[in-house]
C-alpha cells in the first residue's frame, strides 16, 4: 500500500491552493502548460499583424512630390530658368518627323512604332561632356539587366537634340553602347538618331522637354529622363535621373503595351502597382496592401480562436484518463 501511494504522488503532482493540497489532473496539467505557451505567442501573431496593418497608412507620404529645395540667394542662372521636363502624359508625338539614323538614311518616327511594340526614348548629345553619358550609362544598365530584349520586346530610340551632330558621331556612340549592352541581334532595337533643329523642335515639344544653350559653360543645360511610349507614339511613362529601376521599366512596358508583352504576373503586378507621375516610380496600391492585412489579422484571430477552443478542453477526456489509470484497483 505504500508503495502504491509513492507511485501516485509521482503521478499525480499536488499543489497548494487556498492553504490545502489539491491534485492536479496530469491531463490538466499539459492542457494548463500548452495554454499558457499558446496565448501569450497568438496574442503576440495578432499584436503584430495589427502593427502592420498600422504601418500601411502613413505610408502613402512616401510618394508624395518631394519637396522642392530653396533657390540660394540671386536665383538660377539665366541658362537653368527653362530648364526642365514636363510631362506630357497621353500626348501623341507626331510619328512624321523628320530624322537621319546612324548610316545617314532618312527616315521618319513611325519607323520605330510599326512593329507594335512599346519604346523606350532617350534625348542626349553625343558630345555632351557628361549628363547625357549618364544618362545613357544608366539606360543601358537597366536594359541589361531587363528580362526583355531590345528588338523583340521593345525598340529603344536615342535623339541627339543638338542639330550640328551627325550620323558618324552616332554611329559611333551606338557601337560603343551596343558593345556594352552585349545582347546578341539588338542592333536593330537600338536606334540613334540626329536631326534639324524643326525636327528636334517638334520632338522636344511633344514630350515637354525643355533645354537651353549656356554660353558661358559653352554647353546645352537640360534635365535628365527617358520615357516609354505606347506602340500608337503616346508618352506613358516617364523616369527621372540617371538611374532607373529595371521593375519599374518593366511593368512600364507590359502597361503600355497593354498586356502585348510580359506575363500573368506582370499582369498580376499591375494589379497590384501603378504608377506614380509625382515620382516617376511605380507604387503599391494602398486598397491592396490594406485589405491583405485585413486578411492578415483575420487569420490570426482564427488561429487564435483555435488555439484556446482547445486550450480550453477538458472534462471527459480527463476523467476517461484517470479511469485508465486506476485500472486494476484504486488508489487510496
Amino acid at each position: 500500500m505504500e508503495q502504491r501511494k509513492q507511485r501516485t504522488a509521482v503521478l499525480r503532482p499536488t499543489v497548494e491552493e487556498g492553504g490545502r493540497a489539491t491534485t492536479l489532473k496530469p491531463r490538466a496539467r499539459q492542457t494548463a502548460s500548452r495554454t499558457g505557451l499558446a496565448r501569450p505567442a497568438a496574442y503576440c501573431l495578432l499584436l503584430a499583424a495589427w502593427w502592420c496593418l498600422l504601418a500601411v497608412v502613413p505610408a502613402r507620404a512616401q510618394y508624395g512630390r518631394p519637396p522642392e529645395s530653396k533657390l540660394p540667394q540671386g536665383g538660377k542662372p539665366e541658362a537653368l530658368k527653362e530648364v526642365k521636363i514636363e510631362q506630357r502624359l497621353n500626348n501623341q508625338v507626331p510619328l512624321d518627323i523628320a530624322f537621319r539614323d546612324e548610316t545617314g538614311r532618312p527616315v521618319q518616327l513611325s519607323e520605330y512604332f510599326k512593329a507594335g511594340k512599346p519604346v523606350v526614348l532617350s534625348l542626349v548629345y553625343y558630345e555632351c561632356p557628361m549628363l547625357c553619358n549618364q544618362v545613357l550609362n544608366g539606360q543601358v544598365s537597366m536594359m541589361g539587366v531587363l528580362n526583355f530584349d531590345a528588338g523583340k520586346e521593345y525598340t529603344a530610340v536615342t535623339v541627339s537634340f543638338d542639330p550640328r551632330e551627325t550620323p558618324a558621331l552616332a554611329a559611333s556612340k551606338k557601337q560603343t553602347y551596343l558593345k556594352r549592352y552585349g545582347r546578341e541581334g539588338t542592333a536593330a532595337g537600338w536606334h540613334f538618331l540626329t536631326g534639324e533643329q524643326p525636327s528636334i523642335d517638334r520632338l522636344t515639344e511633344a514630350v515637354g522637354f525643355q533645354y537651353a544653350w549656356d554660353t558661358d559653360s559653352n554647353q546645352f543645360a537640360h534635365a535628365s529622363a527617358i520615357m516609354v511610349l505606347t506602340p500608337e507614339g503616346r508618352l506613358s511613362h516617364y523616369f527621372y535621373g540617371i538611374e532607373y529601376a529595371p521593375k519599374d521599366v518593366r511593368l512600364s512596358l507590359v502597361e503600355a503595351s497593354a498586356g502585348g508583352i510580359g506575363s500573368a504576373a506582370d499582369q498580376l503586378l499591375l494589379y497590384c502597382y501603378h504608377y506614380d507621375p509625382t515620382t516617376g516610380r511605380f507604387k503599391p496600391v494602398m486598397a491592396v496592401i490594406r485589405a491583405a492585412g485585413g486578411l492578415t489579422v483575420l487569420g490570426l484571430g482564427a488561429l487564435l480562436f483555435v488555439l484556446m477552443r482547445r486550450g480550453g478542453g477538458g472534462g471527459k477526456d480527463d476523467d476517461h484518463w484517470d479511469e485508465s489509470v486506476n485500472a486494476g484497483g484504486g488508489v487510496a
